[in-house]
């Protein structure tokens, strides 16, 4: 029990999740373990993956954005706007994903301005934002799915591959290993580290606080962009509700992933695995024939349990 212990002091949960995912489904549905599905797991949970990483920077600098869902919508909406103005179809997909990572960067930024002049409960600041983007979404399309984007679109980055690899799983890896770049590697990711684990005393040892939060909030709404323009060419049209459980399922993947609550305390690898897992496990139980009533079940008391032992553990209980 303690050789038990000592190993998940180490590696935290979820190689443990992923061994038990592998042998279950694995052993209840050969499909699962295939090169086929393996791919199609990959493809799935790229979108979460890009997202639960712009959730994992504004979390280990002690926030929240629960503005990362209508922030996709709206960029989807914009995006596919743009995409119809005619012209060269490659003209127009190169128009609509800058405006798509415009709109994120700038929601980013009134998201990270309010939260850092403020000071209110990011919480309270992204829930407003929320609403009111997703309302903004809605009146731009009236509620409808905007139609006829460029076929190259569809083709190359929801169905494109290089080297056999699916675009938007090389497109997730590139923003994982940027994401570890920044935090690890720069003066901004150790900055983001000390705002999340004290701003009072990241204020004292001369760390722009109020800056490194903006620019958080604003790489944040980046990432969201991206994920927005991956998402709208994965399913065709700009759609006004497009990613609409994505907030909680990100901050569910960045917990999971060993991302603290309570901010100075993550990944970027642990974040994108976190996602990887959740996606793993509703492909399994899709594949073995569970419910989606029970699957919901299922997948928030895992990641319950998850994040209550992950707590155990940092604190040194396990």
């Amino acid at each position: 029990m303690n050789t038990i212990g000592n190993l998940y002091q180490r590696i935290g949960a979820l190689p443990f999740l992923f061994v038990v995912s592998f042998a279950v489904f694995g052993s209840q549905q050969p499909r699962f373990l295939s090169v086929a599905n393996i791919v199609n797991v990959a493809t799935q949970s790229s979108y979460l993956v890009i997202v639960a990483l712009a959730q994992t920077l504004v979390i280990i600098a002690a926030g929240f954005d629960l503005s990362v869902g209508a922030s996709i919508a709206l960029s989807s909406i914009v995006l596919a706007t743009l995409m119809l103005s005619g012209g060269d179809p490659l003209w127009c997909i190169l128009l609509g994903g800058i405006g798509s990572i415009a709109v994120g960067v700038i929601l980013g930024l009134v998201n990270g301005t309010f939260v850092a002049v403020t000071r209110v409960s990011p919480l309270i600041v992204t829930l407003g934002t929320m609403t009111a983007v997703q309302g903004l979404a809605l009146m731009l399309s009236n509620g409808m799915p905007i139609f006829g984007l460029p076929e190259a679109f569809n083709a190359t980055f929801a169905l494109g591959s290089l080297w056999g690899i699916p675009v938007p799983a090389i497109a997730a890896a590139l923003v994982c290993a940027a994401v570890h770049v920044l935090l690890s590697q720069t003066t901004l990711g150790r900055h983001i580290y000390a705002v999340g684990s004290s701003p009072r005393a990241a204020h004292i040892s001369g760390v722009p606080v109020r800056r490194t939060l903006i620019i958080t909030y604003a790489l944040t709404g980046l990432l969201t962009g991206v994920a927005a323009f991956l998402l709208t060419a994965r399913v065709g049209s700009g759609e006004p509700n497009l990613a609409g459980n994505f907030p909680l399922m990100s901050i569910a993947a960045a917990v999971l992933g060993g991302v603290a609550l309570r901010g100075g305390e993550g990944t970027a690898l642990g974040a994108a695995m976190g996602a990887v897992s959740i996606v793993l496990l509703t492909n399994g139980m899709d594949l073995i024939g569970i419910g989606s009533f029970s699957q919901m079940l299922v997948l928030g008391t895992v990641l319950v349990f998850a994040a209550v032992v992950d707590t155990f553990r940092q604190s040194g209980r396990i």
